[in-house]
């Protein structure tokens, strides 16, 4: 699984990043990434959901989190 560490980057970066990542993706394989709790791991999770692919979402730690996204199509 391709793992990104997106921590300490700003918006729109870190959706910038994870979409490049994702595009180098088969379809079904999936992605690790770090963010920030709050509004990266708001806007991120939900840019990605509109763009069609399936986010699931774990706690790290205090103010932190990673996302598992499936690219779908």
């Amino acid at each position: 699984m391709t793992q990104l560490d997106l921590r300490g980057t700003p918006c729109p970066l870190n959706f910038i990043r994870t979409m490049l990542a994702l595009e180098k993706l088969s379809a079904g394989e999936w992605l690790q990434v770090d963010l920030d709790a709050g509004e990266p791991e708001e806007m991120v999770a939900s840019g990605l959901r509109e763009a069609g692919h399936r986010v699931e979402l774990e706690s790290l730690e205090a103010g932190a989190v990673r996302l598992l996204i499936c690219r779908c199509g």
